[in-house]
């Protein structure tokens, strides 16, 4: 039962500005009179949705958004990931949190979560006053309501405390004879919502409990059991297709994206840079309209070494001479886009989930499972708005490129060199398309547009200076802006 050795410590993190930096530092510190860990069950055999915990919402698995809630709880100090499967091991360590390795014989359909608690509790070489039970199935969990719960547990006023919502339902069954039953009410007796008791339904977010309370009774009720009531929108829960869809419906509403903290940028062409339409003239010359204030933002991180690439499915020489102006990598012919991604994220040295991916079209969903950072341009495909992490406010072609540089924190200071436009690393990688378009020729030409071409509202975002620089404009501007570019929290 205490086989260490079955416990894998989290990946290292180098970045101290980042959230989960200040999470690492605060559990590193000296050890505190009350301990608290946070445990996370999380089998890879799910039926209703096959590997429901590695599914994503806003670009985030479901399970980090779990490790992400737990680590931002100021009371928890370890995070630990209970698993039968090596990939959400992986998943859980990459995503700061240590792995509990589960033995089979309590993976199955039949085990129970206290049994995964029990026996990691087991694993972990040290005592914790406090277990914190957590689901990946709930995607919306506040650290705060998390943080009430264990303090209520630390404080003596509770032994259990779970998370629910008040719910007003009039419950019914169905007996032998499928005739509906009234269910903690008279059927006779409708009384109104405010004359009615209270009753709440579990969420099954968390389940904060006395570690030796638990360890005695194998089960996560006993003793003083309370309630911290959370609000409906946090209340949702993943059994099947459906509730993931609606899920990933409501987190494209959810708050807008201060920072897009990553090392390194790639971006479709066609849709993105472009509005996705195209000049041809009675000889079938190609011409595509750019946005001039994207290139302003390209050159912002290529200055400060950040990596940007473009990777475009079409091979055309307007791809070509677009990233040669902006000394930016290109990879075009591309029909497995997450294949070239992964290999340029490996040797650049690069976390992919460090890397954001901007897209538009179906195409893109591929790259998006690569990346930390999926983001769609406004007018993108409702199945790339559903899956991003991030949606912007800039349509395709329209300063949605600049839009999202100017999301990327780099220091103001950095001026590193500009690369050639034609260096190896392009010229190798570009491979061979299938077809060539139209514009093959050398009169395919970028049209930049500038001035009058310009609405009044993207010309002033082109204007605009860096997001550190200028935070409030990103915040306060015109109506038009800040509509559709959202991150779930």
């Amino acid at each position: 039962m205490n086989d260490q050795s079955t416990l894998t410590p989290p990946a290292p993190t180098s970045h101290e500005g980042s959230a989960l930096a200040e999470g690492t530092s605060r559990r590193e510190a000296p050890a505190q009179p009350h301990r608290a860990v946070a445990i996370i069950p999380a089998r890879g055999g799910s039926k209703g949705i096959p590997l429901k915990n590695l599914q994503k919402v806003a670009g985030i698995s479901l399970l980090a958004r779990a490790i992400n809630a737990a680590k931002a709880t100021p009371s928890i100090d370890r995070v630990v990931v209970s698993t039968d499967h090596d990939g959400i091991a992986a998943e859980a360590i990459r995503a700061g949190a240590e792995v509990s390795h589960r033995p089979a014989d309590i993976a199955g359909d039949t085990a129970t979560s206290e049994s995964a608690l029990i026996y990691t509790l087991g694993s972990l070489g040290e005592d914790f006053d406090t277990t914190v039970f957590m689901q990946c199935t709930s995607p919306f969990i506040d650290s705060a309501s998390i943080d009430n719960a264990v303090r209520a547990v630390r404080d003596g006023e509770a032994d259990v405390v779970f998370s629910a919502v008040e719910d007003h339902s009039f419950l019914w069954r169905l007996d032998d004879d499928e005739h509906a039953l009234a269910v903690g009410h008279e059927a006779s007796f409708r009384p109104r919502r405010q004359d009615r008791a209270k009753h709440y339904n579990e969420t099954g977010a968390f389940y904060v409990m006395r570690t030796d309370g638990l360890l005695e009774h194998e089960h996560r009720f006993f003793g003083r059991v309370t309630i911290e009531e959370v609000p409906p929108e946090h209340a949702r829960e993943i059994d099947d297709m459906s509730d993931l869809s609606l899920v990933r419906a409501i987190a494209s509403t959810q708050e807008t994206a201060q920072v897009v903290d990553v090392d390194a940028l790639v971006t479709d062409f066609d849709g993105v840079h472009t509005d996705d339409g195209a000049y041809v003239d009675e000889n079938g010359n190609e011409q595509v309209r750019v946005h001039r204030g994207d290139g302003m933002g390209v050159s912002r991180l290529v200055k400060a070494g950040v990596p940007v690439m473009i990777l475009s499915k079409e091979r055309n020489p307007v791809v070509t001479r677009r990233a040669q102006k902006l000394h930016v990598e290109v990879t075009q012919g591309v029909d497995n886009k997450s294949e070239v991604l992964r290999s340029w994220i490996d040797d650049q040295g690069l976390d992919p989930a460090r890397v954001a991916y901007v897209g538009n079209d179906i195409n893109d969903l591929e790259a998006f499972d690569v990346v930390g950072w999926p983001i769609a341009v406004a007018d993108a495909h409702p199945k790339v708005l559903a899956a991003a992490r991030v949606v912007l406010d800039r349509t395709g072609g329209h300063g949605a490129v600049r839009e999202v540089c100017d999301l990327i924190p780099v220091s103001e200071q950095a001026h590193q060199p500009v690369a050639g436009p034609a260096s190896r690393r392009t010229a190798d990688r570009e491979p061979v398309a299938a077809h060539q378009p139209v514009a093959e020729s050398a009169n395919a030409r970028v049209l930049e547009s500038v001035g009058a071409s310009a609405s009044p509202s993207h010309t002033a975002h082109r204007l605009q200076p860096s997001i550190q620089q200028q935070q409030p404009l990103l915040t306060n501007h015109a109506d038009d802006l800040r509509t559709n570019r959202k991150q779930v929290s």
